[in-house]
């Protein structure tokens, strides 16, 4: 098998600069990751959290998204989003700080919901971070290079993400409680200041800016077909498109993602009785497979595309749920975590691309606050519907459930979306 992945001899000298400043960035995002990312859930089910609160860390950052989407959209669409990125960036990383010092000062309960608290007021920056580096992508990375970009990000994050997790759970394993998990929030810290860094870095190519003329048409305009009051304010005109479809697609697929993933610590911790160090190294095995497919992520989009990449991705992602809900020891949830990481590679890396080849490069910021707003709403819905659903017929039932609803949400994107 041959690694060219990180090759850039045949890479236009333009272009370099971008590119290593997006693995470096992808970096140590991954550092962030492997860390204080990974290891919140579980040291909010050591703390006690029950599967509301967990499906709450992440639900009311999507809250916040769904509100802010659009006006975030207008905003980026107004500045360098090179710079808009950056800033966003900066102002929501600066929360990882104050995750370090709340067992000095607050009880167990009451670090479950600061924690809530801050997820909440790191999203209200997260937002147009979210919206604008799917645009500054598309802007700094020429379409025929974004699959290998992307594949290569993937490779970069998964080697990251794996050697922090292993670090990761060998601190906790060999550190008295709370101190282990505030050692790791620290070096989740220093990995986000890191990526802010490289982000400023990245600078968009003028031949992949939109043309000034293709720009939206303004409220003011006389025609008929152009949109007006809260029409144009909202967008809703991007509903009329080709690009609903993907909405819808990718709306479903989200949900059908992150119905488990509040489950999956409360699983883990409860049942398995998994410690941190097993979490670690099967956090591990699952990167070190994202890895590996990663490398091979250009060759299979080129020969099927895509749309189809994803589809059968998220499909094959039941595999994850369902077997998980039959673990017994864990050997069996390392060999999940390597099955898992194959599959997760290989949606991770095309569906953000499936969905700008359906993107205008005039319009993306408006493409991207929809897509932002029916990503949040559906980590909402799933936050909150999958512990419920998980209460009232148990945790096995509900792993396979949810499984079977991911091979459902990849029927459709691969049908209508």
């Amino acid at each position: 098998m041959r690694f060219q992945l990180f090759r850039q001899s045949d890479i236009p000298e333009k272009y370099r600069s971008n590119f290593i400043n997006l693995y470096l960035d992808i970096a140590w995002f991954g550092v962030l990751s492997g860390t204080a990312v990974n290891f919140l859930n579980i040291y909010a089910t050591r703390l006690g959290a029950s599967g509301l609160q967990i499906g709450l860390l992440t639900a009311t950052a999507a809250i916040v998204n769904l509100f802010l989407a659009i006006p975030a959209g207008h905003w980026i669409s107004k500045r360098h989003t090179g710079k808009a990125v950056f800033w966003s960036s900066v102002l929501f990383r600066i929360g990882y700080i104050f995750w370090i010092p709340l067992p000095w000062f607050l009880s167990d309960q009451a670090q479950i919901w600061a924690l809530i608290i801050l997820t909440f007021l790191m999203a209200i920056p997260l937002t147009p971070l979210g919206v604008g580096f799917n645009a500054l992508f598309a802007e700094s990375v020429p379409d025929r290079f974004r699959a290998r970009v992307a594949g290569t990000r993937n490779v970069t994050f998964s080697i990251a993400y794996m050697l922090t997790s292993l670090i990761a759970g060998y601190i906790l394993k060999n550190t008295s409680f709370p101190g282990g998990y505030q050692i790791v929030f620290a070096i989740g810290a220093f990995g986000a200041a890191m990526s802010s860094y490289h982000l400023f870095h990245i600078k968009p190519l003028e031949d992949e800016l939109p043309p000034p003329q293709a720009a939206p048409i303004p409220v003011s305009d006389p025609s008929p077909s152009a949109p007006r009051g809260m029409t144009a304010a909202l967008r809703l005109d991007v509903w009329k498109t080709r690009f609903k479809n993907v909405l819808i697609a990718l709306f479903i697929f989200h949900f059908a993602h992150y119905l488990s993933n509040p489950l999956y610590p409360i699983f883990n911790v409860r049942v398995l009785n998994l410690n941190d160090s097993h979490l670690g190294n099967g956090t591990a095995l699952y990167y070190l497979s994202v890895l590996l497919a990663s490398t091979q992520l250009g060759r299979i989009v080129h020969r099927l595309g895509n749309k189809k990449v994803t589809g059968l991705g998220v499909a094959g992602m039941a595999t994850y749920p369902i077997m998980l809900a039959f673990a017994q020891n864990v050997w069996q949830f390392y060999v999940l975590s390597f099955i898992g990481g194959f599959l997760f590679a290989l949606v991770n890396g095309s569906y953000a691309n499936y969905m700008l080849e359906n993107i205008p490069p005039s319009d993306r910021p408006s493409h991207l606050a929809w897509y932002t707003i029916m990503f949040n709403f559906a980590i909402l819905a799933s936050s909150l519907i999958g512990p419920a659903i998980a209460d009232v017929i148990g945790l096995v039932a509900a792993l396979v459930a949810f499984g079977v609803a991911r091979i459902i949400a990849g029927v459709i994107l691969l049908k209508w979306g």
